[in-house]
């Protein structure tokens, strides 16, 4: 299935997309995508909802991020060897796990806005994992049952913040807009192997990253698992899994976004996104 969540922001409606690739109303079945409806026994439920019955939404509404009420939003650093080798960095040991702040996150096709005195913002399309289920201490093994799907995400990224005023890098992460997410949540049923997804993102038109989950240092199995050792993982929370190679800090000289430019990204069976960077404010 393709969850979606659409309208205005604050106020969207759950919904699917059909297999003719049409938006359908599931607000008479669910009241949201969220923690309560990412359980297995919930989307099982979904799964037997006869979707040419429900209704057809018309016109081309706005759509919000797949998933309501995200608990916590995880991220994982330097996942592929070509991205760490453009960013000066050796090959990580273990998964490099920060945190993007909850409040970043905004729709897929939502403009993304430049932090006041912004000057090193960047760009980094990357695989999600939504949770369905309580993970704690899970073993590589049964780790991806605890996941409900997965999703496109921008991990927009403020260079300067991150990485030259010190302390951890979760403050070039988290800025207001950096988190696009969507546009749908694909169940766990519709991708089988998460390792095998073709990625993409482009600059105005330009293409930036090529690249696939294959060639991930940590797959999202030993990610789930390793994650669940240091917290809970719980329904609704979301992990972002690291960026192939491209990124505007690894050019030469470095490329960063500025007013007017435009990124459109996406991945494998997952959708894409489309998003205007517009300056700083209020």
């Amino acid at each position: 299935m393709k969850l979606v969540r659409y309208g205005n922001p604050g106020k969207e409606k759950p919904g699917l997309i059909d297999g003719d690739g049409k938006l359908r109303d599931l607000s008479a079945v669910v009241k949201d995508i969220g923690p309560e409806q990412l359980s297995d026994a919930a989307l099982a439920k979904l799964r037997k909802v006869k979707v040419d019955k429900l209704p057809l939404v018309k016109g081309k509404p706005r759509y919000g991020s797949p998933v309501a009420n995200v608990g916590k939003f995880i991220a994982i650093g330097l996942n592929y060897a070509d991205h760490a080798a453009e960013s000066g960095l050796p090959i990580p040991a273990e998964p490099v796990v920060f945190m993007k702040a909850t409040s970043c996150i905004q729709g897929p096709d939502d403009p993304v806005m430049l932090p006041k005195g912004s000057v090193k913002s960047d760009w980094e399309v990357e695989l999600g994992v939504v949770i369905g289920a309580r993970a704690r201490y899970v073993s590589q093994k049964d780790a991806l049952n605890y996941v409900a799907g997965y999703c496109v995400i921008n991990d927009v990224s403020e260079r300067e913040f991150q990485i030259e005023r010190g302390g951890t890098w979760d403050k070039g992460k988290g800025c207001d807009t950096f988190g696009p997410i969507g546009p749908w949540l694909v169940t766990r049923d519709d991708v089988p192997n998460p390792q095998k997804l073709s990625m993409w993102l482009d600059l105005n038109g330009k293409r930036m990253q090529t690249g696939s989950t294959k060639t991930m240092i940590f797959n999202v199995a030993k990610i789930v698992s390793y994650l669940s050792q240091f917290m809970t993982l719980m329904p609704g929370d979301v992990i972002t899994t690291g960026t192939p190679p491209g990124v505007g800090l690894g050019m030469k000289p470095p490329l960063y976004l500025k007013k007017g430019d435009v990124m459109t990204l996406g991945i494998e069976g997952l959708g894409e996104q489309r998003q205007e960077v517009v300056p700083f404010k209020l």
